[in-house]
C-alpha cells in the first residue's frame, strides 16, 4: 500500500499487469454456450483519430463486459478496425498527397510527395497519380498506424477487450467472410446486377446508397417557367431549371381541378420544344408552387419514383462527373433548341443553371424573379456537394424493399430483439418501413473489399455471364487475378475475360462483424459458443447501417438473430446542444482528456449516461468528469484509511479477507444496519447492470459509497483505532473491510484502474476476475444507518454556527431521536468529541443543549 496514493501512474501499471496475466482473455476451453457472454463489438474507421463519442460509447459497452465477466461468464469481447472505405481512402489521398490512378503500373519503388500528419491536406490537382496497388499499399500502411494508435487509446481507457480477438475489415479473413457472404447471395438470388438511376457523389465519383444519405439545408430558388399547351401556358416552378433538357412530363396531382382538362394532352419545353405528356399522380403536391411539376431523369428521388411508376423514358443529361453530357437527348431536334443545349455542354449544374435562366429570361419563358428559398438537398454524408441522379449498372442485395414477405420478418427480428432503450426500436422499424430499394452494394473506389466475380466477354468484346470463384479460392481480387479456367493473356480480348472493379460497400463487410469476429467457417466450433451474440453496442446514428445490416446479413445467411440485445447510445453534444462531428469542427479528442483528468474520471462521465440520452460536454467545464475524479481519489483515501485500522486477531488468522469469519465478527446493531443497506444497494446495482441501465446502477452505488466514507467511516473511527472494547473494535474493523470490499466490486466496472488498485493492497487476483458481489448480511434496515447521519448533521452545524472547529471538544449535548438511535449514542459521542450526551427519545432527530468545552475567541 503507498504511502499516498494516487491516480497518476495506474493506467501505464495496470494495462501491463493486465497483458501480463491476461487477465480478459476468452477462455475457450472451459466456455460453454450457457457460460459465453459475447459481444459485437463495434469496429471504428481507422481513419485520423478517435473522438470523444468513441469514449461514450465504448464505455458504456465495457461496462456491461466487466459486469459479466465478475458474474462469471465467459466474455467474448473482440475489438475489431473498420479500415476499408472512402474515410481512408480520403485521409490516404490528403496525407500522402497522392490519388490514385488504375491505369498506372505498379512501382515498386513509389516514395509518396508527402508524410502529412493529421492535419495535412492536399489540392486534388497537385495529388501525384499513382497506381491501384501502390495506393491500397498506402491505405494499408496508414491503415495500421492509426490503428496502433487506437489501440493505445483503447487501453489508456481501460477498455477490458481481449486482444488476441482482433481482426480488420481489410484482413484476409474479412474479405474472404463478405466475399464468401456475397456469393451464396448471388447464388440464392438475394444479390443482382442492374442498370437504374443511382444517388451519385461527383466528387468522389461512386455510387451511394440510401442509408449513406444526409439532409442539409441549403439556399435556392423557385423559377417559374412557361410550357406551352394547346389551350396558352402552363407555369411550372422548379429549383432546378438546368434539367429543362431532361424533361419527360409533366404531373399533377390526380384531384386538382386546375389541371383536370390538361391529362392526357401534351405540352411543349421552354427552349428546347420538346412534347412531353400531362400525367396524374398521387405525389404531386397541390399546394406546391404552381401545383403542377415537370418530371426529369433525374433531378430528385421523387422523379425516379415518377418515372418508374408512369413508365416516362429516360433522358440523362448529367454525367458521373457532375456536368452536362455533351450529347443532346435524341428529342432536341430543332436548331436553336441544339444550340441552347450546345451552350450548356460540359458546364457543372451550377454554370448550367445559370446559362438557363439566362436564356429563358432572353425567350421570356421565365416568369417573374426567381423567389429565394432554403430547402432541404440530399448529400453523401461524407462529401460535400449535392448529390446527381445518374442512370449506372451496381451490384445490390435484397433487403425487404421490394419483397413483403422479408420486410415483415425483418420487423419480427427487430421485435425479438431487446432494444435498451426500448424507445429506439422504433428507429429500425421506422428505417425498414421507410425503404424506398434495395440495398447498393457497390462502389466504385479502390481500397476495399472486391466484388468477386468476372465477366465472360463475347466475340465482340461484350460482357456476357458472370463467373465467380469457388470459395475454397477466396479472397480474390477480379481486377489482378484471372477468372476461373482463363489465365491473364485473356483479359479484355474477345472471347477473354474481364473482371470487376468495384469494391463493396463497407457497410457490406461490417454487417458481418459476428461472423468475422467468430471465426464463421474458419472456426465453427467457436461461432457455435459466441453467436447468436449476447449484446451489440452502438450509437443511434448508425442504427439504419450497421444494426439494420447486420440483421439482414444474419437472416439471409444463418436464418437467426445476429445477437439478443442492442445497447444504444446517444450523442455527444456541445455546450450549444449541437451534435459534435468532425465537420462541424466540434469535436474533441479524448487523448487530452485521459492526459489531464485520469481514465477513471472520463469513464465516470461516459457511465453517468443513460443508453439512448444524448450528454451534453464543455471542455472548458468538464463539471462531470471532475466529480468522477473525485469520486477515484476518495476510493483510494478512503479504503487506506480503512485499512490503517489494527485487523481484529481472527481476521488476521483467517488471512484477512474470510467473508466468513469477517461477518461472525459484526454484532453492533449500527454495523449491522450499514451492511444490511448495502445489501440493498448491491441488490438494486445487479438488477440495473442486469436491465443495461449502467447510469442508475452507479447512482445507487456512489450516493451509499459518500454516506459510508462521510457518515459510517467517520462515526466508527474512534472505535476502530481501539478505542472500545475489543468486540466492538473488531465489529467495526470487520465492517469497514467488509464494505470496502463490496464497494469495490460494484465501482470496479466504472473505475477499473482505482479499484483494481486498491483491491491490490489485500487481494492476490484482480478485481476483475472477482465474484460480483452478493448481499453481504441477510439483515433487514432499521433505519438506524440515516438516523444516526442526520444526528451528526445536526453535531456538524452546531458547531459551525458556534464558528467551532469540527474538532472542538464538548463538555456535554443532548441529542433527541427515535428510540433505535439510542444503539449509536457512543458512536456519536465519539464522533462530536462530547463528553457527556445526554439521549431524550423523540419523533424529531435534532442536536441541542450544546456546551463546547472551549468557547472560539
Amino acid at each position: 500500500m503507498p504511502e499516498k496514493p494516487a491516480l497518476e501512474g495506474l493506467e501505464a501499471k495496470w494495462d501491463q499487469r493486465w497483458q501480463q496475466e491476461q487477465t480478459y482473455r476468452f477462455d475457450r476451453e472451459t466456455a460453454t454456450r450457457g457460460t459465453v457472454f459475447s459481444i459485437d463489438t463495434p469496429p471504428p474507421t481507422a481513419s485520423g483519430s478517435l473522438h470523444i463519442g468513441h469514449v461514450f460509447s465504448y464505455t458504456h459497452m465495457d461496462l456491461i463486459a466487466r459486469f459479466e465477466r465478475m458474474r462469471g461468464k465467459s466474455v467474448f469481447y473482440p475489438m475489431g478496425w473498420d479500415d476499408n472505405g472512402l474515410p481512408t481512402e480520403r485521409r490516404v489521398q490528403n496525407y500522402y498527397g497522392v490519388r490514385c490512378d488504375p491505369s498506372l503500373p505498379y512501382d515498386p519503388d513509389f516514395v509518396p510527395p508527402l508524410e502529412g500528419g493529421d492535419n495535412s491536406s492536399s489540392k486534388a490537382a497537385d495529388q501525384l497519380p499513382l497506381s491501384r496497388r501502390n495506393f491500397i499499399e498506402l491505405c494499408e500502411r496508414l491503415t495500421a498506424e492509426d490503428e496502433k494508435q487506437f489501440e493505445d487509446v483503447w487501453r489508456t481507457m481501460g477498455l477490458s477487450v481481449d486482444w488476441t480477438q482482433s481482426y480488420r475489415t481489410i484482413g484476409d479473413e474479412a474479405q474472404t467472410a463478405a466475399q464468401r457472404a456475397f456469393l451464396r447471395n448471388l447464388a440464392r438470388g438475394e444479390a443482382y446486377q442492374a442498370d437504374a438511376p443511382t444517388l451519385w457523389d461527383v466528387t468522389f465519383r461512386t455510387a451511394v446508397a440510401q442509408a449513406e444519405l444526409e439532409d442539409k439545408e441549403q439556399p435556392a430558388a423557385y423559377h417559374r417557367l412557361a410550357f406551352h399547351g394547346p389551350d396558352g401556358d402552363v407555369h411550372i416552378e422548379t429549383t432546378r431549371p438546368e434539367l429543362l433538357p431532361a424533361c419527360v412530363a409533366l404531373v399533377a396531382h390526380p384531384d386538382d381541378e386546375r389541371y383536370q382538362h390538361l391529362f392526357g394532352t401534351t405540352v411543349t419545353t421552354p427552349l428546347f420544344g420538346v412534347e412531353v405528356p400531362v400525367l396524374a399522380h398521387h405525389l404531386a403536391q397541390k399546394d406546391k408552387g404552381s401545383g403542377i411539376a415537370m418530371i426529369c431523369t433525374f433531378g430528385d428521388v421523387t422523379d425516379v419514383v415518377w418515372w418508374r411508376e408512369l413508365d416516362l423514358p429516360n433522358r440523362t443529361i448529367i454525367g458521373r462527373d457532375g456536368r452536362i453530357i455533351a450529347d443532346a437527348p435524341d428529342v432536341i431536334v430543332g436548331e436553336d433548341a441544339k444550340a441552347a443545349y450546345a451552350e450548356l455542354a460540359g458546364k457543372t449544374v451550377f454554370s448550367a443553371k445559370a446559362r438557363v435562366v439566362e436564356l429563358l429570361t432572353a425567350s421570356g419563358e421565365l416568369i417573374g424573379e426567381p423567389k429565394r428559398i432554403v430547402h432541404s438537398v440530399k448529400f453523401f454524408e461524407k462529401g460535400d456537394k449535392p448529390l446527381e441522379i445518374v442512370s449506372t449498372r451496381q451490384w445490390y442485395i435484397r433487403n425487404g424493399a421490394r419483397d413483403e414477405a422479408l420486410r415483415a420478418k425483418l420487423l419480427e427480428r427487430g421485435r425479438e430483439i431487446n432494444f435498451a432503450p426500448d424507445f429506439m426500436r422504433v428507429r429500425y422499424e421506422n428505417w425498414v418501413n421507410g425503404l424506398t430499394g434495395d440495398w447498393l452494394i457497390s462502389r466504385q473506389r479502390f481500397f476495399g473489399v472486391p466484388i468477386p466475380v468476372w465477366y465472360e466477354l463475347d466475340a465482340d468484346g461484350e460482357k456476357g455471364a458472370v463467373i465467380v470463384p469457388s470459395e475454397s479460392a477466396l479472397p480474390v481480387d477480379p481486377a489482378s487475378a484471372p477468372a476461373p479456367g482463363y489465365d491473364e493473356t485473356q483479359r479484355g480480348v474477345p472471347g477473354g475475360f474481364v473482371g470487376e472493379v468495384d469494391i463493396m460497400d463497407t457497410w457490406a463487410t461490417s454487417s458481418l462483424t459476428p461472423q468475422i469476429a467468430g471465426g464463421w467457417e474458419r472456426d465453427p466450433e467457436l461461432f457455435d459458443l459466441v453467436f447468436p451474440y449476447s449484446l451489440r453496442s452502438q450509437g443511434q446514428d448508425i442504427i439504419r447501417t450497421w444494426l439494420f445490416s447486420t440483421i439482414l446479413r444474419a437472416e439471409l445467411e444463418n436464418g437467426s438473430l445476429p445477437w439478443k440485445n442492442a445497447g444504444i447510445s446517444g450523442f455527444i453534444v456541445d455546450p450549444d446542444r449541437k451534435k459534435m462531428s468532425k465537420s462541424k469542427g466540434n469535436v474533441v479528442t479524448p487523448a487530452a482528456m485521459l492526459d489531464e483528468h485520469g481514465s477513471d474520471a472520463v469513464r465516470y462521465w461516459a457511465a453517468s449516461s443513460r443508453l439512448g440520452t444524448d450528454a451534453a460536454f464543455d471542455p472548458q467545464n468538464p463539471k462531470q468528469i471532475k466529480i468522477g475524479r473525485r469520486l477515484a481519489i476518495k476510493v483510494l483515501n478512503a479504503a487506506k484509511f480503512v485499512y490503517s485500522f489494527p485487523v481484529p486477531e481472527a481476521l488476521v488468522a483467517s488471512g484477512g479477507a474470510d467473508e466468513a469469519v469477517a461477518a461472525s465478527l459484526i454484532t453492533n446493531p449500527l454495523d449491522i444496519d450499514v451492511l444490511a443497506e448495502l445489501a440493498i444497494v448491491v441488490e438494486a446495482a445487479t438488477n440495473c447492470l442486469e436491465d443495461f441501465d449502467h447510469a442508475r446502477a452507479l447512482e445507487v452505488t456512489e450516493r451509499f459509497f459518500w454516506t459510508f466514507c462521510d457518515d459510517y467511516l467517520e462515526l466508527v473511527k474512534e472505535r476502530a483505532y481501539g478505542s472500545a472494547t475489543a468486540p466492538e473494535q473488531a465489529s467495526a474493523v470487520a465492517t469497514l473491510r467488509t464494505g470496502v470490499d463490496v464497494l469495490l466490486r460494484l465501482l470496479a466496472p466504472f473505475i477499473p484502474f482505482a479499484t483494481e488498485e486498491v483491491w491490490s493492497w489485500t487481494h492476490d487476483d484482480s478485481v476483475h476476475r472477482a465474484s460480483w458481489p452478493t448481499a453481504p448480511t441477510q439483515a433487514h434496515p432499521t433505519g438506524l444507518l440515516g438516523a444516526v447521519g442526520q444526528a451528526l448533521i445536526g453535531i456538524r452545524r452546531a458547531k459551525t454556527d458556534a464558528k467551532a472547529s469540527q474538532r472542538t471538544e464538548v463538555t456535554s449535548a443532548t441529542i433527541t431521536g427515535p428510540v433505535l438511535l439510542q444503539q449509536a449514542v457512543d458512536d456519536l459521542a465519539a464522533v462530536g468529541r462530547i463528553a457527556s450526551l445526554t439521549f431524550a427519545i423523540s419523533e424529531e432527530i435534532a442536536v441541542t443543549d450544546v456546551l463546547l468545552a472551549e468557547q472560539p475567541a
